[in-house]
């Protein structure tokens, strides 16, 4: 303080004299006041004797900011309790002072002509928040700098410290500074680590305790809980996984267990000894009849075979066959998972309706082709054609419910099979029945009235016109066939589907309007015949 005039002196002295009360007086008369008209020669007579002073090569412009950084360093050096502000400005000691310090910080100007007699800044605990106070490294010369106990935050301008050659003493202590490589900078290895404590910008021991901990004990159960859940859920309930993780058509039993409701008695629509059959809804909503076998003591190899005829009926696709989305193979259940038909079997179709000739016909045709399809396709794969086991869709689509892998019946029996459904699709087995002689007694009837008595033979529910009675002849013909095993000339699958797929195109033609018409022209009056 000693380059500045005697008329500067004065005026700081008169300023420190008339203000009261430091914070609002100073920040009124800085507002207010403008340098005096001699401060312009005075400050050139000051850097005349010292051109090191900061503000010795500023434009003209910065007298302004000039006259009032000396109005603030007189206030300052007085608040810092230097034992004679106008001879020297050793510190600035504003530790403690949480309600002027900001003040001072906000004065820019101040620090940008920071005084060079100032060798240490104190700014302790003052609860400071924000980002480094990047001003008051403005003060190259000084030897100590402390900002300890205060709220910083942010990284620390570690390239900015550089000018500071004579900084000796540094306190960054309990502050919130982000970490960073200081201790490997060049100019802080000067410091010991007691000017950084619990500062953020080292790394803190406890938190690497912490993370050791985690690392060594959290992680690796964190790990074995995840792959124990991941487990979980590919063992029981695969369906809760993304679909690149489930396994394909394999159910579990807890996923059979959530489909119908906990084995809910609301959703048992079957049973019989050992067999319950549920309606259930799969996890993506679609509808599942799940056929379950309760047993315990069935053997290993048993259960494997199980697997084995499982795997081959998912694969089946036809639209007369029902399909098999999967199987479950639990110690104490087994179970058949296909899809929902809200549907009725055969059986029940033809006590329940009546059902005509053309309806008839076009269930035996999706029979023959779903039949043709295992023959060439699964020929292991066998199947019941009884009308009660095959299923009717809301289209009357006959669909194949039951089958048996490694089936070991013939190509006859199969034949034969097929014939006696056909015969039952289309005669009246009530009559059959009364002589109480079962499947052959049935046969041995349709033989008995066949060809000459057809009308006799012919499902009462059934119309046939004049002009399809032949047609239901040569079907009921085919039937006979396909049951007679005394035969020498036994009949393949093949050509039996040619002689039906050529008999329902027939009747098609025969059908069709146009040939209506030309009949009608020949003789009216043609009627149903009912029997």
């Amino acid at each position: 303080m000693a380059s500045i005039s005697a008329t500067i002196l004065c005026m700081i002295f008169f300023f420190s004299i008339i203000t009261s009360t430091f914070s609002a007086s100073v920040v009124e008369d800085l507002a207010n006041l403008q340098p005096p008209p001699d401060f312009n020669s005075t400050i050139t007579t000051n850097c005349l004797r010292n051109p090191s002073l900061r503000y010795c090569n500023s434009s003209p412009a910065a007298l302004n900011e000039i006259f009032k950084s000396t109005i603030v360093a007189s206030h300052l050096c007085n608040e810092s309790k230097n034992p004679n502000c106008v001879e020297s400005f050793p510190k600035i000691d504003l530790g403690s002072r949480p309600k002027i310090t900001p003040l001072y910080l906000s004065f820019t100007f101040f620090w940008k002509f920071c005084p060079l007699t100032i060798l240490s800044i104190d700014l302790s605990n003052n609860s400071i928040k924000g980002s480094f106070p990047v001003d008051v490294l403005h003060c190259t010369q000084i030897q100590a700098l402390d900002l300890s106990h205060n709220g910083l935050s942010g990284d620390v301008p570690i390239h900015s410290f550089s000018p500071l050659t004579n900084l000796t003493r540094l306190n960054l202590s309990y502050n919130h500074f982000s970490e960073s490589k200081i201790s490997e900078t060049e100019f802080f290895k000067r410091f010991d680590a007691s000017s950084f404590l619990h500062s953020g910008l080292l790394p803190d021991r406890n938190k690497f305790t912490i993370r050791a901990v985690f690392l060594l004990v959290c992680f690796p159960i964190s790990v074995i809980v995840m792959v124990g859940c991941f487990g979980w859920l590919c063992f029981r309930r695969p369906d809760l996984l993304p679909r690149a993780f489930g396994r394909q058509n394999k159910f579990t039993p807890p996923m059979l267990k959530a489909a119908t409701g906990g084995f809910s008695r609301k959703n048992l629509v079957g049973k019989s000894e050992g067999v319950d059959i549920y309606r259930g809804v799969l996890r993506d909503g679609s509808e599942a009849r799940i056929e379950i076998y309760w047993d315990d003591d069935i053997s290993r190899e048993s259960r494997q075979r199980f697997v084995e005829e499982c795997k081959v009926l998912a694969q089946l696709r036809h639209k007369n066959i029902v399909r098999v989305l999967g199987w479950c193979n639990g110690r104490r259940l087994r179970a058949i998972v296909t899809e929902w038909m809200e549907a009725k079997n055969v059986e029940i179709w033809l006590l329940g309706s009546s059902p005509p000739w053309k309806h008839r016909l076009k269930i035996l045709m999706g029979v023959v082709e779903g039949v043709c399809y295992l023959q060439e396709e699964w020929p292991q794969v066998g199947y019941d054609l009884r009308t009660a086991s095959l299923m009717l869709s809301d289209d009357l689509e006959p669909l194949i419910s039951r089958f048996k892998v490694a089936d070991q019946s013939s190509s006859t029996r199969k034949i034969y099979k097929f014939g006696v459904f056909l015969l039952e699709l289309i005669v009246n087995r009530m009559s059959s029945d009364e002589l109480e002689s079962g499947e052959q007694g049935f046969i041995d009837h349709i033989r008995v009235h066949y060809p000459g008595n057809i009308r006799k033979l012919i499902d009462e529910k059934m119309k046939v016109t004049e002009n399809s009675i032949d047609r239901v002849r040569q079907i009921i013909g085919i039937g006979l066939m396909c049951t007679d095993q005394s035969s020498n000339h036994q009949l393949h699958l093949g050509q039996i589907c040619d002689m039906i797929i050529r008999a329902y195109e027939s009747w098609d033609v025969l059908e069709s309007p146009t040939h209506k018409r030309s009949h009608g022209d020949r003789g009216k009056g043609h009627k149903d015949i009912q029997s």
